[in-house]
């Protein structure tokens, strides 16, 4: 069946990246015609998000914000589907870095970094860093159930140079490279709900107390790297450009979750300089005032 269904969705994928931008985007207002008119996919969920997120504002405001959030939604899988056949020229148009100079300094210092970040802007096309950068990068995926798919996907993002590594198999290697004096740069996306099984800390995120992923500030303090917030913006239709804010390259200078409370802050306000471009169907606030007594 998973054969069958890539024979069949794998061709249309192919036809829909090989269209040049300004088709693309035609085709992803048509897209989001149907999905926010027609399906009304999780419309509910974005609502409540930014009624929860943005008490002060009136819900005329939310609405306006709810539908640029869509437009942009949908311009982002658009733009994923883009990545199978861009060259990386092109892309490198698309997605600018205008303070490269923050990793040429820190590659100095001897030691590996973890670049932090959220689901804003375009999160996908940073892979495009790998080639201007000189450490050997890395970055966590979560794996998609059919493996042929999967494969198509993990071969698209790695033509950059970039090697993707499971989540659950990222720590595996960072203790490998860091056995073997290997630099590298390792991209984690930190800012979604962990399982509540695997929290070990909750934290007000926009004034609702949930459970907060703190892996990247374990990992930095554990091995002693670098820790970078990587603040991105959309410039407009099609482009982006992330800017490197170094957090500390001490890392064990820091009291317990405090790296994790400074990358949320930077969170917050990124996503206050333009909410429509955070990923809002995500139920990020699921476990909103299950906090156990006592946690952190």
């Amino acid at each position: 069946m998973n054969l069958l269904v890539y024979i069949l969705v794998y061709p249309l994928i192919w036809l829909i990246s090989i269209l040049p931008f300004k088709l693309l985007y035609l085709f992803s207002d048509f897209l989001y015609t149907i999905l926010y008119y027609v399906v009304g996919y999780r419309k509910k969920v974005v609502l409540d998000n930014l009624k929860m997120v943005f008490p002060e504002k009136e819900e005329k405001e939310l609405l306006i914000i709810r539908k640029q959030f869509y437009h942009h939604f949908i311009d982002i899988f658009m733009e994923m589907i883009k990545s199978f056949t861009i060259s990386e020229k092109e892309m490198c148009k698309h997605y600018q870095f205008p303070n490269l100079e923050v990793f040429h300094k820190l590659y100095k210092n001897g030691k590996s970094t973890i670049l932090v970040g959220a689901h804003y802007a375009n999160w996908e096309w940073i892979m495009c860093l790998n080639n201007q950068v000189t450490y050997k990068g890395y970055a966590a995926y979560t794996k998609i159930g059919n493996p042929y798919l999967n494969n198509s996907i993990l071969k698209s993002r790695s033509k950059f140079g970039v090697t993707l590594k499971q989540t659950s198999k990222i720590i595996r290697e960072i203790e490998h490279n860091d056995t073997n004096n290997i630099q590298a740069m390792y991209g984690l996306l930190s800012d979604q709900s962990p399982q509540l099984k695997k929290t070990h800390y909750w934290a007000d995120f926009f004034g609702v107390k949930v459970p907060i992923h703190t892996g990247a500030e374990m990992l930095t303090k554990k091995y002693d790297m670098n820790l970078v917030f990587m603040n991105s913006k959309k410039i407009k239709r099609g482009y982006y450009e992330t800017t490197f804010e170094v957090i500390t390259e001490n890392p064990r200078d820091f009291k317990d979750y405090e790296l994790t409370d400074i990358f949320l802050d930077k969170v917050e306000k990124q996503v206050k300089s333009n909410p429509a471009y955070y990923f809002w169907t995500h139920k990020r606030f699921k476990h909103k005032d299950k906090a156990p007594k006592g946690s952190i």
